[in-house]
């Protein structure tokens, strides 16, 4: 089967949607913490976020066209901090419904059943059933111009897990963290680990490690 830009462009726009978005995979998994200005918790799931760098240490993720409960990208605007949040098996559903258009004025903490925690010095929230967590500041905010979204880059200032998640070498280990995955909108994954292998030079054979 192939599929040209025509076809795709002539798809019926669930369908296109559907496809598209899982077109590339599983991909990353994030709920992201803000806090509103009325002083309430407001909570997002987020499936495009990447990795930008490691010093410093930043993260981006990418924002929908903006609505008119578009909470979180203007909570992030408005404070300059935020946290992303991994989701496991435990409460992805909890998770997945977050996702649920809520009137500005309704914490999706609350109405996923979700919990807060909070951490000195740091005001958005996080979510205290996720095993990592991680803080974030604001960098910089890039339009897209193409399709009117958003690229939020934000530098990691606190991060949150077991110890045992990290390797000797920093390596985190996500599997024992119990972190779910997701491809196209509404399908989620636990992942199978296959190998560690070696860092890639010309001429050398890769080794598992």
């Amino acid at each position: 089967m192939d599929i040209t830009s025509l076809s795709i462009s002539k798809m019926e726009r669930s369908y296109r949607t559907s496809l598209i978005n899982s077109l590339n995979g599983y991909k990353c998994l994030q709920l992201i913490g803000t806090t509103g200005k009325d002083g309430h918790s407001n909570l997002g799931l987020f499936s495009s976020v990447v990795h930008l760098g490691s010093s410093p240490a930043l993260l981006g993720v990418i924002f929908r066209p903006k609505s008119q409960n578009h909470d979180t990208l203007s909570n992030i605007e408005r404070t300059g901090t935020y946290t992303m949040n991994n989701v496991t098996p435990d409460f992805f559903e909890q998770a997945h419904q977050s996702s649920a258009r809520y009137e500005s004025g309704f914490s999706e903490f609350v109405e996923c059943g979700l919990t807060e925690l909070f951490i000195t010095g740091f005001d958005a929230p996080f979510v205290a059933e996720s095993t990592i967590r991680i803080a974030l500041n604001l960098r910089e905010i890039q339009p897209i111009k193409i399709n009117n979204t958003t690229l939020v880059i934000g530098e990691v200032v606190h991060i949150s897990m077991n110890s045992q998640f990290i390797a000797k070498d920093g390596f985190i280990d996500h599997e024992k963290a119990g972190t779910v995955t997701v491809s196209g909108l509404d399908s989620y994954h636990t992942t199978k680990h296959l190998a560690r292998l070696s860092y890639a030079k010309p001429g050398i054979p890769t080794q598992r490690i």
